[in-house]
């Protein structure tokens, strides 16, 4: 039987003869002394084995690495200055009486201690890349942080309840998976996007406080912080208003931010209303670490000779706004040429700049090919509104609304991040958390001319605003509400609707009409007008969570077994053909695929 994991071996040991399991992470022949380091899920233990038991050191000369060993032995010290401080076990060795090879390998197609794996090579041979210890820690970390956020729940009166992954299609959003039904002949299942219906269900039921840590699936384009199938922290509440829910979740996040990795968040979460974060940051989710903001100059430019800042200034739904960069006089025009190009990716058709030399000069004391568009009351009241200063560089977007935030907001983290932007002190460190709340409650879809749900058609429109329902839809502001963190949307929800009028307002909003509502959420409708409680919720990205953890630059390295961007598993080669015989079964017969 096994005394404790091989990475947790200490002096607490010495002098005691220990039973070790785990793996052959490397084994060195020192002239007739072989020392393994023996690797199980805790970490590392320095075998020592000498030839004066021959039948072990007959042992110990076939191991490889990755065999599977038991060992058996005494715990002494490593000699001094032989210890390894990076090591828990770092201060004592085994010296082994008992060796035995449970199992032998072949040679592995890598070393596990290379960090420069390629992601095809890490994922075709998920199992031993799950065997290094980076990965290892990271999945201890989820454990950690699944636990922490079990602990808080149940401290405060929430239940555990699955729901079904068997269920029915509502196509909102993204594209639902699809499952055939064998009993049914040309029906069929889908996979939740999330337990959204089933929770508020729950809530009319009365069980009150509901969580699950449960897996959903979406069936998108994906990148690094997506997956078709992910895992969410999935939670909802009756009889709390939006700021209780706020309150009741904030707590939960700091337990378990405390719990798993040791650091103490904000006692109290600042918070921004959706308007004054697309404002400020062009963002829905700032990263609060970067000290860059934009700053609004429509008013400015109705009347300047640049065409680009003209034009804009005088659209309804456009934006004219800088980004100043303090000390950003300094950076190369060939950096400029590369923010430019990187802005072209969201829509911006160029990027307009200006070196800021000395603004006590006005025109005569700045840098930049359109200065001379651009009169002198426009420059003077830009230069005092941006706070511009000598060594400065000022950063335009001019164009719709939507480009406009997208491209200079992604442009400011851009350099926040950079290495410019950490040596002028563009970016703090540490863990910045943010409510954003009073998102609107419709987009309006200008190819299909409609108004769509923001998040979706039960969430509740902010007390005052169930008349703009049907007045002004794109004036409605919803009861929603988005933790972020670092620039990362962790968590997001809202209170629900729970009255038939107001869902009726906005079923019309939308234009769904009552055939239409019934098929898609009848069940839902019906079981509201049994008495439903006021109620709300909010659903965690856990993967998100632990990631920003771990400092992992995907989500596929804090889950074991994730898919490629083409949703692919290279392990088991899924999907895959199924025979002819199954699609029978299941009442589905193949075609060839059509030219486009």
């Amino acid at each position: 039987m096994r005394s404790c994991f091989s990475g947790e071996v200490s002096t607490a040991h010495l002098d005691q003869v220990v039973t070790l399991f785990g793996w052959v992470h490397r084994r060195r022949d020192h002239g007739g002394v072989i020392f393994i380091d023996l690797r199980d899920r805790e970490g590392l233990a320095q075998i020592v084995c000498d030839p004066d038991r021959a039948a072990m050191f007959a042992t110990a000369e076939r191991i490889r690495s990755e065999y599977c060993l038991r060992v058996s032995g005494k715990v002494r010290r490593r000699p001094p200055g032989t210890e390894n401080r990076e090591l828990r076990s770092g201060e004592v060795e085994v010296l082994c009486h008992e060796l035995e090879i449970l199992n032998t390998s072949v040679t592995p197609p890598f070393q596990l201690e290379d960090e420069h794996l390629s992601e095809t090579t890490r994922l075709t041979h998920r199992v031993l890349d799950l065997r290094r210890p980076s990965m290892q820690r990271n999945l201890m970390l989820r454990y950690k942080v699944a636990m922490a956020v079990r602990r808080h729940l149940d401290a405060q009166g929430f239940v555990d309840i699955e729901t079904p992954m068997l269920t029915r299609s509502t196509p909102e959003g993204a594209r639902d998976y699809l499952v055939p039904s064998r009993v049914s002949a040309g029906e069929f299942f889908a996979l939740p996007q999330s337990p959204q219906l089933f929770k508020q269900l729950l809530m009319v039921a009365g069980f009150d406080r509901y969580y699950q840590i449960t897996r959903c699936f979406r069936d998108e384009d994906l990148r690094a912080d997506r997956q078709p199938e992910f895992t969410q922290i999935d939670c909802e509440t009756s009889f709390l208003d939006e700021e209780q829910i706020r309150d009741c979740f904030e707590g939960m996040i700091r337990a378990v931010f405390r719990e798993a990795i040791g650091v103490n968040l904000a006692a109290r979460f600042p918070v921004m209303a959706y308007a004054e974060a697309m404002r400020r940051f062009g963002s829905d989710k700032p990263d609060l670490r970067v000290h860059l903001e934009f700053t609004d100059l429509e008013d400015l430019m109705k009347d300047v000779a640049f065409k680009v800042f003209n034009e804009a200034a005088n659209t309804a739904g456009a934006r004219v706004i800088a980004l100043r960069v303090p000390g950003g006089a300094a950076i190369s025009r060939s950096d400029i040429d590369a923010h430019t190009q990187f802005v072209g990716i969201y829509g911006a058709k160029g990027l307009a700049w200006i070196k800021v030399n000395d603004p006590s000069k006005g025109r005569e004391g700045l840098q930049s090919p359109i200065v001379k568009n651009l009169h002198d009351a426009s420059i003077a009241q830009m230069l005092e509104r941006t706070g511009a200063q000598s060594g400065d560089i000022l950063f335009f977007g001019a164009d719709r609304a939507k480009v406009v935030n997208d491209a200079l907001g992604a442009l400011r983290v851009r350099i926040g991040h950079s290495d410019f932007g950490r040596t002028h002190g563009l970016l703090r460190e540490g863990w910045h958390p943010l409510w954003v709340v009073d998102f609107p409650m419709f987009d309006y879809d200008e190819q299909a001319q409609r108004w769509s749900a923001c998040h979706h058609p039960f969430t509740a429109p902010k007390d005052g605003h169930e008349d703009y329902l049907s007045t002004d839809p794109g004036q409605a502001l919803a009861k929603a509400y988005d933790m972020v963190l670092n620039g990362w949307e962790i968590g997001g929800g809202s209170v629900r609707i729970h009255r038939e009028a107001v869902q009726s307002k906005v079923f019309r909003a939308l234009r769904i009409g009552p055939e239409e509502a019934r098929a898609k959420f009848g069940f839902l409708l019906d079981a509201l007008q049994y008495g439903a409680p006021p109620h709300g919720g909010i659903a965690f990205g856990l993967d998100r969570i632990v990631t920003m953890m771990a400092g992992a630059e995907s989500i596929r390295d804090v889950i074991a077994f994730p898919k490629t961007q083409r949703a692919q598993c290279l392990l088991t080669k899924a999907p895959s053909a199924v025979d002819a015989k199954q699609l029978r079964e299941l009442h589905i017969r193949l075609r060839a695929a059509q030219p486009e």
